[in-house]
């Protein structure tokens, strides 16, 4: 199983860069870290995952302070569950400073 992210920000319509992303198993152990790129996106994130629960955390608090813009919430958390760990899974994020929105991507 392969895991991506993509980060854009609804109200400039560009990619989000440098946004800190944390992946982290049911337990809470730490799996996987980094940045999105000039594009917004981690392409490869997390190495090869089994079934199970993880959640990927954004640092929207720090994209914002960056940008000199107040934001509603500081950090997004996005818990999804894998069942097929052949298939690969792509977990979106539009971003705006007092909302967000995710789904399942392809």
């Amino acid at each position: 199983m392969s895991l991506s992210t993509h980060v854009l920000d609804a109200v400039t319509g560009t990619p989000a860069v440098a946004v800190a992303v944390t992946l982290t198993g049911a337990d809470g152990a730490v799996l996987a870290s980094g940045r999105t790129d000039d594009d917004g996106r981690i392409g490869s994130f997390g190495g090869q995952l089994s079934e199970g629960c993880y959640r990927i955390s954004f640092d929207t608090g720090g994209y914002f302070a960056a940008a000199g813009v107040t934001t509603f919430y500081p950090e997004v958390t996005v818990a999804f569950e894998i069942t097929d760990p052949a298939a690969h899974h792509h977990v979106p994020l539009l971003l705006a400073p007092y909302s967000y929105s995710t789904y399942r991507g392809s």
